[in-house]
């Protein structure tokens, strides 16, 4: 029996589609029909527009959202997760392999299915490797903080497109804004119209028929209206550029560029997509699985990652992940399984070989309206606000994180990972320390706050909440030193441990030589309530025998009790704070008082 209960679980990791077949039933096939029908004209203007963001040929966009949609869904965790072309990924691609080849060019291409197989490559020895908790380090104020980075970039993008004035590709984001100023008295009223009468109708529908694909809406607008602007005053008068025809059926076969100036190009770029695809899919299924109740593994997820792109490289896909647009989507639309995301695919096909031939009317004006929407919808205004409301270090972040991705975008998340990490580490650098009373109700084993309240001169009581790590020990050392240093008196110094998870060698060591200190003065460092882990730790390293045993006190004792004997005596024969219950009874030498 257990053998074959071990050879289910290997099949299962191997073959996770096996988890979830027997859930295939003909009502959740019927569902998953419907709802990857959705999927498919959802992903349509979304792949165009996103390959346009990344400087590839529209049709590119189609095809990642096709081969390497299927293997995410057959090898991935989350039954409601659509890969396929995202925005950031999308801006990502393009200002990696931009500086080394003409964007839309055959090298160009070749270099992105490059960087698409290096970065499933990355993914796939991260998933295999067992390494699904790398996106936890990265915060959510990063993620928001190059989102809204990226959205202003890809809005710049497309500012000569929505106004007809020419601003070369691959210009850095200040340089747009200085050119829009420049050419000012050069925009392109026709082709203006054309992109604002997209937008406005792209956010009429929006708002007021939610149920309706907004920038399908928006395209067909946009196109209608070039028709007729073009119709009036031709076509020589107005240059309105349209996208040109697509080319209808399967995606063909391709193959990464494998040389050794390619790959030296898009090997760094390719961590940086890994980064952020393996960031937007791991944190899109966990958040659709809180409401349907699924259990991700974040390795499985980087692995299904890894794969479709991988094998998505070599069918004219460039890099994908978790699109939070289609799977939100995929699950409101009543997907049971993933096969919605198949279906999906393969409707994708269907539609392609029937509307290919219709992009030749959409006018590239009226694209930059649709992803102005795009760009617009990126911004996470609401948790903005809240940032910089509660938070000057996650401001501070944020405001890094924006600005390097608007300066440079492989490094700008680089930048507010590592600024995130370092404040991290600062905040719990310097644990949080506060002096305690004995809680003055009689049966009490707690501690309260002191909080101006008397303090016994020769016994400091603190609670010291957070980890004692390398990074802390200096701080502890110093508070715990500074305590006899104003109060000479203070020998004595309980620590209520509840609140340390955990201590390493460094931290181990500081607390012994401490407690070996207060011994030569006469006095001791003694624990309230240790964690097993941490009292573990003392005692492999022998150095519980510095602090002693009998200084260490479980929870419900009075460490008081034991301590009491050990102080001065004439010290408190006139002490008036008497906090403790030993004070009101006798002295430390055995006196009534």
């Amino acid at each position: 029996m257990k053998d074959i209960l071990a050879c289910n679980v290997w099949l299962y990791k191997v073959f996770p589609f096996l988890r979830w077949a027997p859930m295939v039933t003909r009502e959740s096939g019927r569902a998953d029909l419907m709802a990857g029908l959705t999927g498919a004209m959802i992903v349509l203007p979304q792949a165009v527009a996103f390959a346009t963001i990344a400087g590839m040929p529209p049709e590119y966009g189609l095809y990642a959202a096709m081969v390497p949609a299927v293997i995410a869904a057959l090898f991935g965790s989350s039954w409601h997760l659509v890969s396929g072309p995202t925005t950031a990924i999308s801006i990502a691609v393009f200002a990696s392999v931009s500086p080394f080849a003409e964007p839309g060019s055959p090298q160009f291409i070749s270099m992105v299915l490059t960087l698409t197989f290096l970065t499933g490559v990355f993914e796939l020895i991260l998933g295999l490797a067992r390494m699904g908790a790398l996106v936890n380090f990265i915060s959510h104020t990063v993620v928001i903080g190059f989102t809204a980075g990226a959205a202003v970039l890809i809005a710049s993008s497309q500012i000569k497109h929505f106004f007809g004035i020419s601003i070369p590709r691959g210009t850095p984001f200040h340089e747009v804004i200085h050119q829009v100023f420049a050419q000012f008295g050069d925009i392109n009223p026709y082709v203006t119209t054309v992109g604002v009468i997209t937008l406005i109708s792209g956010i009429f529908v929006k708002r007021f028929l939610p149920k309706f694909p907004y920038m399908i809406a928006a395209m067909i607008i946009g196109s209608i209206v070039a028709v007729i602007v073009n119709a009036a005053v031709g076509i020589d008068t107005s240059h309105i550029g349209a996208v040109g025809a697509l080319p209808s059926g399967l995606p063909p076969l391709s193959h990464p560029d494998f040389s050794l100036a390619s790959i030296k190009h898009t090997v760094f770029p390719a961590l940086v997509v890994t980064l952020l695809a393996l960031t937007e899919a791991v944190s899109i299924s966990r958040a659709i699985a809180v409401r349907s109740e699924q259990r991700i593994d974040g390795n499985q997820e980087f692995i299904g990652q890894g794969m479709s792109n991988i094998l998505g490289s070599f069918f004219s896909g460039y890099a994908s992940s978790g699109s939070f647009n289609r799977s939100g989507v995929n699950y409101t639309s009543g997907a049971r399984t993933p096969l919605a995301a198949v279906f999906a695919s393969v409707f994708l096909v269907l539609i392609l070989l029937l509307v290919a031939p219709l992009a030749a009317y959409l006018p590239t004006a009226a694209m930059a309206g649709i992803l102005f929407l795009v760009a617009y919808g990126l911004i996470d205004f609401h948790h903005i606000g809240s940032i910089f409301r509660t938070s000057r270090a996650e401001t501070v972040v944020l405001l890094v994180t924006l600005i390097g991705t608007l300066v440079d975008l492989e490094k700008g998340i680089f930048f507010g990972i590592i600024l995130s990490l370092v404040l991290y580490l600062y905040r719990t650098s310097r644990p949080a320390i506060s002096a305690m009373v004995p809680d003055p109700e009689p049966d009490s084993y707690h501690y309260i706050p002191a909080e101006n309240r008397p303090e016994c001169p020769q016994v400091r009581i603190v609670r010291i909440n957070g980890s004692i790590f390398f990074g802390a020990v200096n701080h502890v050392q110093l508070s715990l030193q500074e305590i006899d240093e104003v109060n000479p008196q203070a020998k004595h110094v309980v620590i209520l441990a509840s609140g340390i998870n955990f201590v390493d060698i460094a931290g181990a060591e500081m607390l012994a030589q401490e407690a070996k200190r207060r011994k030569k003065i006469g006095g001791g460092l003694y624990f309230y309530r240790m964690k097993d882990g941490v009292y573990g730790l003392l005692r492999k390293d022998r150095l519980i025998l510095d602090i002693g045993d009998e200084n260490i006190f479980p929870a419900k004792t009075r460490p008081i009790e034991n301590i009491y004997p050990r102080l001065d005596t004439e010290i408190c024969r006139t002490c008036e704070a008497r906090i403790f219950r030993e004070c009101n009874a006798s002295l430390p030498n055995g006196e009534t008082r």
